[in-house]
C-alpha cells in the first residue's frame, strides 16, 4: 500500500518512515508531483490537517495523512493556536513568534501551555485523526538551539531543559508530534 505524508519536510517523512511496517510505502508530495503550497485557511488545527488530506486525496486520488500543530498558552487564551506558524506574521518566522509571545507574556506568571499535534489520515475515501499532547510550560528566554518553531521557549512537564536542550530521541520519546504519529502507526499497523 502507498502513503502520502502531505509535506515537503523530508526529516518528518523520514522519521515516519522509520516507524511504519515495511508493507507501506511512505511518499511525500515531492514523489506524486505536488509542488503546490498546501493551504492552512482553517479555524482549528483538525481542520487544518483535514483541509491539506482533502486536497491531496481530491486532487491526486492518494490515500495520505497530513497534520497540524500549535502551541496553546493558557495565559494568552490559548494563542498563538492554530495560527502558530505565523503568529507575528505570513513570514512564518520562528524567531519572530517566540519574540512575540515572549513579549506579550513578560511578566505574566502563569506559564502554562501545551502543544497539541492533529493528524487527519483518508484511507480509501475514509477519515480518521489522530492527536497528541504535551503538557508544559512557556520559558521566560529562549534555551537552546536545538530542534525547531517554539522549541526554545517549551519546556515539558517533568523536564528541565527546553524541547530545543534536549536529543531528538528524548524529544520523540514525549512530543506532541510523536505521540500522534505513533497513534497514526498503531493504526496503520493494524490494517
Amino acid at each position: 500500500m502507498e502513503l502520502v505524508f502531505a509535506t515537503n519536510n523530508k526529516n518528518k517523512v523520514y522519521e515516519v518512515s522509520k516507524l511504519i511496517e515495511p508493507k507501506i510505502k511512505l511518499l511525500s508530495l515531492a514523489d506524486i508531483n505536488c509542488t503546490e503550497e498546501l493551504e492552512e485557511t482553517q479555524s482549528t488545527l483538525e481542520g487544518n490537517a483535514l483541509q491539506k488530506a482533502r486536497y491531496v486525496f481530491d486532487h491526486y486520488g492518494k490515500n495520505c495523512f497530513a497534520d497540524d500543530t500549535g502551541l496553546e498558552i493558557q495565559g494568552l487564551q490559548g494563542r498563538p493556536g492554530v495560527i502558530s506558524a505565523r503568529y507575528a506574521g505570513e513570514g512564518k518566522s520562528p524567531d519572530d513568534n517566540m519574540e512575540k509571545v515572549l513579549k506579550e507574556m513578560k511578566g505574566m506568571k502563569n506559564r502554562k501551555a501545551k502543544f497539541r499535534t492533529i493528524i487527519a489520515l483518508i484511507l480509501d475515501g475514509k477519515e480518521h485523526l489522530f492527536e497528541g499532547c504535551v503538557e508544559g510550560m512557556i520559558l521566560e528566554q529562549k534555551q537552546g538551539a536545538k530542534g525547531f518553531g517554539y522549541d526554545p521557549i517549551f519546556q515539558a512537564m517533568g523536564h528541565v531543559a527546553s524541547f530545543a536542550e534536549i536529543s531528538v530521541e528524548e524529544k520523540n520519546a514525549i512530543s506532541h508530534r510523536a505521540l500522534a504519529v505513533k497513534k497514526l502507526v498503531k493504526y496503520l499497523n493494524m490494517l
